[in-house]
């Protein structure tokens, strides 16, 4: 069992498309101002976890339990207002909106804390200057920190980021990931899912390695082995 300050406990969670089991009785934990990797193959459940977290998928009550409170099987506006965030694989932005008008749109819920678009163009400079296009005439880098922002406009103390690198070029993905201490520093937890391992491990105060629906490997960067995580990820 976590330590009574973590901030997100997950226990036994399961998650199903239909007649599909995606995910099998999975215990996860973050801790508040913690970074935690999530790692695995295409497949492994990755975004289907994210997609449970975030109330995009019915899950048992118990199973999912934020900053105290059981939120699992709420939906997703209730979850976001009571401070977690999910900035979503392929971006998901409003195709019709400036970049600014997405980023108000991630600030309804209108929680304290301090994030605004100032404070989001302070994070990613490239966007100041953008502020007026529509959000999709952007490079695909520039859209994922729209993305990224819109998510932060929310103030929440839990960021889920699901394969933020997919797709960039290795600059882009390094002034992402540059930008995620900032990010923590305002308090705020993350959840990064990524299948870049040595990318994630980077980051990472913990990762977690799924493979077809379960947790295979759980622990410190530092105290896992090239070895382990081979194991873990390809089950070879």
């Amino acid at each position: 069992m976590s330590a009574p300050s973590a901030l997100l406990q997950v226990r036994g969670l399961t998650a199903s498309y239909g007649d599909f089991q995606a995910l099998y009785g999975l215990d996860f934990d973050v801790d508040a101002g913690e970074t935690v990797a999530v790692i695995g193959a295409n497949g492994a459940g990755k975004t289907t976890f994210l997609r449970a977290l975030a109330g995009l998928l019915s899950t048992p009550p118990q199973s999912v339990v934020f900053d105290g409170t059981p939120i699992g099987g709420h939906p997703a506006h209730h979850i976001v207002a009571r401070g977690l965030a999910l900035v979503p694989e392929g971006r998901c932005l409003f195709p019709s909106l400036t970049v600014e008008e997405n980023l108000r749109i991630g600030g309804y819920t209108r929680r304290p804390g301090p994030w605004c678009p100032e404070r989001v163009y302070a994070l990613f400079p490239a966007l100041r200057e953008r502020r007026r296009h529509p959000a999709t005439a952007l490079s695909g880098g520039q859209q994922q920190m729209v993305a990224i922002g819109r998510a932060l406009m929310s103030n929440p103390r839990l960021l889920l980021c699901d394969e933020i690198s997919l797709g960039l070029s290795p600059l882009v993905i390094r002034n992402i990931y540059d930008a995620l201490p900032g990010i923590k520093a305002e308090g705020t937890a993350l959840v990064v899912v990524e299948q870049d391992t040595g990318q994630a491990m980077k980051v990472a105060d913990r990762l977690y390695c799924f493979q077809e629906g379960r947790v295979t490997l759980e622990g410190a960067p530092a105290q896992v082995t090239r070895e382990q995580i081979s194991l873990a990820y390809f089950g070879v």
